[in-house]
């Protein structure tokens, strides 16, 4: 490989990084992103393997911001769980809930995750779902629920894990099926974003562990090192102030926004790729 080449291929694992790292925290969709750009610029990368160590990029980026509500919750849960105090309940049930909330994609992932990967990661089924995402985020457009983080139900749990379920789709936005879930069954909007992030880090993490030490055994992750170190950053930091802008765009209501960047980006993909 000459200098030419190591350069580009830097420069390809650092778009992809952004990109990732761009469209984690919004609902728009990493995964269906990723098959586009691999596409239009015909980059190959380590696969699956690739997309996890990416996707465990934002999932410290996430991790950073919040910190204050894992801490948190992860105190008064061992509190609500040793002594009983009254106080702690809410965050030890909030906990019960997320709990529940992964089980479904947890399932789905481990039995049907590498068949739903290979066979929908196509440029035309991204443009569809994308379409998909656009419809979903356009009917909550103007949702303003009333439920906080003491009012959620099982009921509520499994119905955003089963749209977390969905998202396995490339094109399907994680982040924007759990908030449209969660916006749906009365949520309040920062109650609903912060039980989707939150719900991102057991599935994210738990394949991170299942997957990263293979790749960073193989040959072929050692071989292309500083590419995905590159990425790596890139999508961290992205994804960082990706989600920053967007707790502030869910503040203001603006989610109508990012439908429209759906519909537009869907009806290219189909037409062109």
């Amino acid at each position: 490989m000459d200098f030419l080449d190591r350069v580009w291929t830097l420069l390809e694992y650092l778009i992809l990084g952004l990109v990732q790292g761009i469209t984690e925290p919004i609902p728009i969709s990493s995964s269906g992103h990723l098959v586009i750009f691999r596409e239009l610029f015909g980059i190959e990368t380590t696969g699956l393997s690739f997309e996890i160590f990416v996707n465990f990029a934002s999932l410290l980026a996430i991790l950073v911001i919040y910190r204050k509500d894992i801490i948190r919750l992860i105190k008064n849960g061992v509190l609500y769980t040793l002594k009983k105090e009254e106080e702690a309940k809410s965050d030890f049930r909030f906990i019960v809930y997320l709990v529940i909330a992964t089980i479904p994609v947890g399932v789905t992932g481990v039995l049907f995750g590498d068949a739903i990967g290979d066979l929908l990661s196509k440029p035309v089924v991204v443009g569809y779902t994308l379409l998909i995402t656009a419809a979903a985020l356009w009917i909550i457009r103007n949702l303003r629920g009333r439920k906080n983080d003491g009012d959620l139900t099982t009921k509520d749990a499994i119905i955003v894990g089963l749209a977390q379920t969905v998202a396995l789709t490339p094109g399907i936005s994680r982040s924007g099926s759990t908030i449209v879930a969660s916006m749906l069954v009365g949520m309040k909007q920062e109650t609903a974003l912060r039980f989707s992030f939150l719900l991102y880090i057991p599935v994210s993490l738990g394949t991170a562990i299942l997957d990263l030490p293979d790749m960073f055994a193989s040959d072929e992750f050692q071989a292309m090192l500083v590419p995905n170190l590159i990425a790596f950053i890139t999508a961290f930091l992205a994804s960082y102030f990706a989600l920053r802008w967007f707790m502030d765009i869910m503040a203001k209501g603006n989610l109508k926004y990012f439908s429209y960047y759906c519909v537009v980006v869907g009806i290219l993909v189909i037409i062109f790729l």
